[in-house]
């Protein structure tokens, strides 16, 4: 793995040329961030080796890298899920890399359903922090020393400074946003009633099929992360109606332009 690790990021490097401030994963629906940047490189996730291929409708399948807020970013348009039958590596996969091009600050969005009372569909969470429930860790097996060790401190899975710098942004701008914490379940089922109980009964707010196994990898390695949600549907135990991954992108993009703002903001105003 490390190898194919060292591969990849050497092609991307021999691509861009430069080392970037940012990398920033456009979740489900959230892509038209990329139109948002001035695209100095592209490439198509089939042309770079040893890279996975997207499957979800709603994910792309390009690194676009380019500057935003004159900051420079590689955008990964298009992430890879367990559901997808993908192993926890692959995965996680492009976060190695990232690392090895000296990426320090990584940007995650998703889409998931909310169970907090005072969500409603279309809102934005930033994520303070996250339940793993996922049935594979994405650190298990032989630890490899090179990329990080073998326990890992998760006591500030997403970065205190980011969090702090993307809501005194979102309060100047008068952008409404909660914060709370993200929960994450293998997928690809949406959740039933009693499972949206569940999770707001274990203390999250929502609940998705992504972001946390990255944010594990990231942190072995010593990344900063920065986690945003599009709340796409609402659920409980008192809930049920019908859910289809078509709303799930409408809601999407009906947050769309608050979730670039505010991921603009906070490339603007962070720095390490």
């Amino acid at each position: 793995m490390l190898e194919k690790i060292k591969e990849t990021a050497h092609f991307i490097h021999q691509v861009i040329q430069e080392q970037p401030d940012f990398a920033i994963v456009l979740g489900s629906g959230l892509g038209a961030l990329k139109n948002e940047v001035q695209p100095l490189q592209v490439m198509d996730y089939k042309d770079i080796p040893n890279f996975p291929q997207t499957t979800v409708v709603g994910h792309g399948g390009q690194l676009i890298y380019g500057l935003l807020e004159g900051k420079k970013v590689l955008l990964m348009s298009g992430r890879f899920h367990y559901y997808e039958g993908h192993s926890m590596e692959t995965v996680t996969f492009p976060f190695r890399v990232f690392k090895l091009l000296g990426i320090q600050n990584l940007i995650l969005s998703n889409a998931s359903g909310g169970v907090n009372k005072n969500f409603k569909v279309g809102d934005v969470m930033l994520i303070k922090d996250h339940i793993n429930l996922m049935p594979e860790h994405p650190l298990r097996g032989k630890n490899i020393d090179e990329l990080g060790p073998r326990f890992v401190d998760m006591s500030e899975p997403y970065h205190k400074k980011m969090l702090a710098i993307a809501e005194e942004y979102a309060i100047q701008a008068g952008i409404p946003y909660h914060v709370g914490v993200y929960l994450a379940l293998q997928g690809p089922t949406f959740e039933t009633p009693a499972e949206y109980g569940m999770v707001k009964a274990m203390g999250a707010d929502a609940v998705g099929m992504s972001t946390v196994p990255e944010v594990i990898v990231a942190k072995h390695q010593g990344m900063d992360c920065f986690g945003i949600s599009v709340i796409t549907d609402l659920g409980g135990p008192d809930i049920s109606y019908a859910v289809s991954h078509d709303e799930v992108l409408q809601a999407a993009n009906k947050a769309m332009p608050h979730v670039i703002r505010i991921v603009k903001g906070l490339v603007k105003n962070y720095s390490n």
